[in-house]
């Protein structure tokens, strides 16, 4: 087989964000990051993905640390390489549609604090809640990465995410990204798939996928050959699973092709010297599960993204109902036939993660409706792909006639002014008016923390005490 493109392939790394997320709910902090951040800058990698999905909640609520201010450190040390983040179109890093005000001051206050390239999808695949992210990106000179959230179902084949990808192109996107959250893209649907992307649109193609159910690697590989421009990978101590494949394994394949990455292992072997130490730690603070490490070809039936599965595993465990675990993957899929087959990504897995686990543990299906399961029957994240059924729909006590079915966004006055004005005595900044819009129950609390600290700016962390640290947990 001959490679369709003889352009080197750039490489996106994850260690930093979708790697910790997927395995270890993402618990690194920032302290693991830093002794690390001036050599993997150093690699030549296309971008660095490092903020955004969970980032910002669990930065928050687990981890006592500012999302916006481990953003700028990651900037002051990461000086030669594009950042990257992961953007929930409306949603932006919450869970509800914000008004395009607020989406639009997000990505405003994102681009200055250090974020180059913003990759923006909609968990339902609808165009419109990706218009104001696209928009705001371009106007404040960020890279728009649009996305293609990939999904198997009666109604999503090739054709579809074909026309999907004119239609962001048409919107402005720079690059088009192949979201596979869950590793559902087997190999040789990745090398159609892809080749028929390159035969229709003119901009960059950017592949993103997991090794959940084993394929990852190989599903890149033929990607590559199609003519992929950029995939996604992971440093290997925080690699496969349910995060990406490892970047060292690509990288070694490819080498003396022409497809060759150009990529140091060398350098790379260093990094993962200290990142071992890391994912050593996140193992021994129980953090890291080893059940997502393991291939799990059931993945191909329940269609769940790592990242899900890291947080359903930690919502069993404390509710006390681990041996569910099963029951409740295998719920997901009826859940979301009923739901209208919506694409399992953040917040749509979220939602439907959560109405298998109240099924299962309810004893009882559709006993229980959280309130984001009814937001969803009812529209107000947008138009679900398929058929919903409405006998679930009516359970849930919403009519026909209540279904939303223009822009959600439309919905909702301007809301940034209002924050303002609502959380003027706490914050101290517009990015901490963002963490309060976005996350109310929880950025109070740790801006209080925060603020409660010594006048005096807390020293900057010590690469060679952090060492140390490591040196410690190693023993």
């Amino acid at each position: 087989m001959e490679f369709l493109s003889n352009k080197p392939l750039l490489i996106t790394d994850t260690i930093l964000r979708d790697a910790h997320q997927s395995q270890a709910a993402t618990r690194m902090t920032i302290e693991d990051m830093i002794p690390a951040l001036e050599q993997l800058d150093s690699i030549g990698y296309y971008s660095l993905e490092c903020w955004g999905g969970a980032t910002f909640d669990a930065c928050m609520r687990f981890l006592n640390e500012d999302p916006w201010e481990r953003l700028r450190t990651i900037r002051k040390y990461v000086k030669n390489t594009k950042l990257q983040m992961l953007f929930r179109g409306q949603n932006i890093l919450g869970y509800k549609h914000y008004a395009d005000d607020v989406v639009d001051a997000f990505c405003r206050k994102s681009i200055e604090n250090g974020i180059d390239i913003i990759r923006i999808f909609d968990a339902l695949n609808d165009v419109r809640n990706l218009e104001q992210a696209i928009k705001s990106t371009k106007k404040y000179g960020g890279q728009v990465e649009a996305t293609l959230s990939y999904t198997i179902s009666p109604i999503h084949d090739e054709a579809y995410f074909v026309k999907l990808a004119k239609e962001l192109e048409q919107m402005g996107a720079d690059t088009i990204c192949i979201k596979d959250m869950a590793n559902l893209l087997l190999p040789m649907d990745a090398y159609s798939l892809v080749k028929a992307l390159k035969e229709t649109v003119s901009v960059p193609i950017h592949l993103h996928t997991h090794n959940t159910s084993g394929t990852g690697d190989m599903t890149l590989l033929m990607a590559a050959y199609a003519g992929v421009d950029i995939v996604d990978t992971a440093l290997s101590p925080m690699a496969n699973g349910t995060a990406q494949p490892a970047t060292e394994s690509l990288v070694a394949t490819l080498q003396g092709t022409v497809r060759d990455t150009g990529l140091d292992l060398g350098k790379m072997s260093d990094a993962a010297v200290h990142f071992r130490k890391v994912a050593q730690r996140l193992t021994q603070v129980g953090n890291l599960n080893p059940k997502v490490l393991s291939v799990d070809t059931n993945t191909l039936l329940y269609q769940v993204p790592g990242g899900m599965l890291s947080n359903l595993i930690s919502q069993l465990k404390e509710a006390g109902k681990e041996d569910k675990y099963y029951d409740v993957l295998a719920e997901i899929p009826r859940v979301r036939k009923d739901f209208g087959y919506p694409p399992l990504v953040t917040p749509s897995s979220q939602i439907v993660g959560t109405q298998a686990v109240m099924n299962i543990i309810m004893g009882e299906r559709y006993k229980v409706f959280p309130k984001e399961s009814k937001a969803m029957l009812k529209g107000e994240y947008g138009s679900l792909p398929g058929e919903v059924n409405e006998e679930v729909r009516a359970k849930a006590g919403i009519a026909p006639e209540d279904v939303i079915t223009c822009r959600p966004a439309d919905l909702l006055e301007p809301e940034l002014e209002k924050y303002k004005a609502e959380y003027a005595d706490i914050a101290k900044s517009e990015e901490d008016v963002l963490s309060l819009a976005l996350f109310p129950q929880v950025a109070p609390k740790f801006l209080a923390k925060r603020d409660a600290a010594p006048e005096e700016a807390a020293p900057a962390a010590d690469p060679n005490a952090v060492r140390e640290l490591y040196v410690e947990w190693k023993g």
